[in-house]
């Protein structure tokens, strides 16, 4: 799940690894207690979250104590391959879906399918949405059971703002051309040409490759080179950089700036109409006064829909000396009862079908009301080039050329022509 999380106080994170149970049996004396150790990025209300879905099965489970050990989510990766060379490795740890390449490719997690085809009355990995099973199985290994799948997919619209302007709300059936027209629309200007209210932003630009049709590579799964510089590809990022730059309809960085506040309170004041994100919003958005629900980002004028997504799961380290115990622990980390209260919280779209479409998802009525659409919105989400340097590739080669086309310095053309040359070099280089 995508990383928009604000992180609290110390010694509430403390306070809450103490409810967890973190403390070694060791230190308390118990005796026949095996300690399973899991690395996780989240923040306390998340643990806090899993800690309460997890005290019934605790109960039930008084021989395994349970572990929490936060890592900061910058330089996870690193911190975690540190610890396994260095002999002090956690039994399981979070992994969303492109740290998984890494890890995958190093060979560092456990193959889980033979846990799972034994385990016929405690799991059944059809239980789940396919497309996040199979972003977690590698060379035919499932390697990770997943928590959630966080398809960017939401626009999320301030229904003051469009009543005020008698526009009506997006529905899911919608076009670019509907959006482009609704956010030119709702962006006001005042009498100095000064935007005072922006009809829509994102950060999602790749939804705007995909949902043209286009890829950033030839397979998601065995990418050779990319596909940035074809036609429906350059399109799509230019469409999304004259959202700013020749509508000025979605801010630029310098409007936060200018305005002295972030995307959220700028939506959740009326400043900006439209939000595309995914889910994890909702949370920081039901802490806000005011009406509010999301509708699936659109589909093109020729009917393409198609976005990027996140998603989190837990794996087994190979170097565990408590796999059996871990195995158990997953399970219950990923379970219904989890799932369900991620879910009612608002912070993830549930990774069980049954869960994601039960009364604690898609049948909830709290805010988002559409919600439900996420289940439909699965079928389009395209996960990230599953290529070991693919991360490194983005943030040394595509950001920085994306950033001088959505500030207006470059054309998507112009920026290709430099771009798909130094990618492709990568992709095809020794890994």
């Amino acid at each position: 799940m995508p990383k928009c999380f604000l992180a609290k106080s110390f010694s509430i994170l403390l306070t809450i690894f103490i409810l967890a149970g973190c403390g070694s049996s060791l230190d308390t004396g118990d005796k026949g207690v095996t300690e399973v150790k899991v690395s996780f990025w989240g923040t306390p209300e998340e643990i806090a979250i899993i800690t309460e879905a997890l005290a019934p099965w605790r109960q039930q489970h008084p021989e395994i104590k349970i572990v929490f050990e936060h890592t900061p989510y910058t330089g996870y990766i690193s911190k975690v391959l540190t610890r396994i060379a260095g002999g002090a490795a956690p039994d399981i740890i979070a992994t969303e879906v492109d740290y998984f390449v890494t890890f995958a490719v190093k060979g560092v997690l456990e193959d889980l399918s033979p846990y799972a085809a034994a385990d016929t009355t405690g799991f059944n990995k059809n239980d789940f949405f396919p497309q996040i099973i199979d972003r977690f199985t590698y060379e035919g290994k499932l390697l990770a059971i997943p928590r959630d799948i966080a398809p960017f997919a939401c626009v999320f619209y301030n229904k003051k703002v469009f009543d005020a302007a008698g526009i009506p709300y997006p529905t899911d059936d919608w076009t670019w051309s509907d959006m482009l027209r609704a956010a030119r629309e709702l962006t006001k200007k005042d009498e100095t040409g000064r935007v005072t209210q922006y009809g829509f932003y994102t950060w999602a630009w790749q939804n705007f490759v995909y949902g043209n049709g286009g890829a950033l590579v030839d397979s998601v799964k065995h990418p050779t080179k990319t596909l940035l510089g074809e036609d429906r590809s350059v399109m799509g990022i230019q469409f999304y950089s004259d959202l700013s730059n020749l509508y000025e309809a979605m801010p630029t960085p310098s409007a936060f700036t200018n305005f002295g506040m972030g995307a959220d309170r700028m939506f959740a004041n009326g400043r900006i109409a439209m939000f595309l994100s995914g889910i994890w919003e909702t949370p920081q958005f039901r802490n806000y006064d005011f009406d509010w629900d999301v509708a699936m980002f659109p589909k093109n004028d020729k009917g393409v829909r198609a976005f990027g997504t996140g998603g989190t799961g837990y794996a087994i380290l190979k170097s565990s000396k408590h796999k059996k115990e871990a195995w158990e622990v997953i399970k219950a980390l990923t379970g219904p009862e989890g799932q369900e209260q991620f879910a009612k919280k608002g912070l993830a779209q549930p990774a069980r079908i049954a869960v994601a479409q039960s009364d604690a998802f898609a049948q909830d009525t709290s805010v988002p009301q559409n919600k439900k659409m996420l289940n439909e919105a699965v079928q389009y989400a395209v996960f990230s080039p599953f290529h070991p340097k693919w991360r490194e590739i983005e943030e040394k080669y595509i950001r920085p050329k994306l950033d001088l086309i959505f500030s207006g310095k470059k054309t998507a053309v112009e920026a290709a022509r430099e771009l798909v040359p130094e990618v492709n070099a990568e992709l095809q280089s020794p890994e």
